[in-house]
């Protein structure tokens, strides 16, 4: 690997735990070294995932539910625009060409 130099530092990655052995005069990275592996709980896993399905299964249904209610509210807005114009004589749309 490369030589630390005396402008070079460490750094922790904070999302997966690598070393990376920075050189701030060149802004480059000089080593990388890679996270330690833990060994994994099948059964930790397992409830992860379940976890993850049940927090899918909720939005899922708060969406469907906000989408009920879209609907009541897109109905309710049509029949207050319908009720506001209905009194306005009805005109003939201006063209494009009528403006020549």
């Amino acid at each position: 690997m490369a030589k630390k130099t005396k402008s070079a530092f460490e750094v922790d990655c904070p999302h997966c735990g690598a070393k990376l052995t920075l050189d701030a005069q060149m802004g480059a990275v000089l080593e990388h070294q890679p996270p330690k592996r833990t060994d994994y709980d099948f059964d930790q896993q397992l409830k992860g995932l379940s976890q993850a399905e049940r927090k899918r299964e909720e939005l899922f249904q708060q969406q469907m539910a906000a989408e009920k209610d879209r609907s009541k509210l897109l109905e309710r807005k049509f029949e207050e625009s319908l009720k506001k114009r209905k009194g306005e004589p009805i005109e003939k749309p201006l063209r494009d060409i009528d403006l020549d």
